[in-house]
């Protein structure tokens, strides 16, 4: 029997509501180890919009959340099958997908979810087949003033790191910038949070890091390779999917590097790609 969206969702999911500000929905992301949220308005329960680490981020001058959030959201009814909700995620490119039923808000999906269903079937798909984006690559000797830009400007997540001779040492993502920032009271402040333990889950959530670099490190001389994680697990563009799939729910990976038959770089696989395997098709 075909998976619907009601076998694979998170029922009841937390949720934001407005009136509410920035760091109302930051304060529930970092104690939830969350990265996005459905709102809802505070009068009615009704579901308005969605927010997300990177939509705070690029309006992170921005207080209130209404001004931030994304409105009329695409959502998905109970009945919707697993591949409608992979199309849209491997269309659109977002990572969360509130379930309404008549109207209210029931549950939310991600692509982790439909991750869980690809690294047990059985495909005949492989890595370089659903790769989508131009990979953005970051030099491990350069320096993080000129590398936080890059990534904002390009608007990735995660960039490989590579060495003189174009091999992959590493991997830089929005998880890895904020980890040093952590035991910063004046960072956390900004940020909304009074202390560490507001900041333990921190690390899922934001690249409002970049902001808080522009703003109080403009000479930090660090270079990438300070922040990078060293010798990164990587994929083979041959890699089955159900594979790629398996090394992600168990990593809580949302992107793999992708090499070739020598090693080199070929590309970045994200969660949004591998899910497209599931569009178009039925699953059991």
């Amino acid at each position: 029997m075909n998976k619907t969206v009601a076998d694979i969702m998170t029922p009841a999911p937390i949720v934001v509501e407005v009136p509410g500000s920035r760091n109302d929905a930051i304060n529930i992301m970092v104690r939830n180890g969350l990265t996005g949220l459905p709102v809802v308005r505070a009068s009615d329960g009704k579901l308005v919009g969605v927010v997300s680490r990177r939509d705070i981020f690029r309006k992170f001058e921005e207080d209130q959340l209404s001004m931030i959030m994304k409105k009329n959201c695409i959502t998905l009814d109970i009945t919707d099958s697993v591949s409608k909700a992979a199309e849209i995620f491997s269309t659109k490119r977002i990572h969360r997908l509130p379930v309404v039923e008549n109207g209210k808000l029931v549950g939310i999906v991600t692509p982790t979810d439909l991750l869980r269903i690809i690294k047990d079937m059985k495909t005949t798909m492989v890595a370089d087949e659903v790769i989508n984006t131009t990979c953005v690559t970051a030099y491990e000797d350069e320096p993080m003033s000129y590398t936080v830009p890059a990534m904002r400007i390009s608007d990735v997540p995660a960039l490989p790191v590579l060495n003189d001779h174009g091999e992959l040492v590493g991997i830089l993502t929005d998880r890895d910038l904020f980890r040093d920032q952590m035991d910063n009271p004046e960072v956390l402040s900004i940020l909304g949070l009074d202390n560490i333990e507001d900041a333990a889950g921190y690390v899922n959530v934001l690249p409002l890091f970049y902001s808080v670099i522009d703003k109080y490190r403009p000479d930090d001389s660090r270079k990438v390779k300070d922040f990078m994680v060293r010798n990164p697990t990587s994929v083979f563009k041959k890699t089955n999917l159900a594979e790629v799939a398996k090394i992600m729910v168990n990593n809580d990976f949302g992107q793999l590097p992708v090499h070739g038959t020598k090693d080199e770089l070929v590309g970045i696989i994200y969660d949004v790609d591998v899910v497209s395997v599931l569009a178009g098709k039925s699953n059991e």
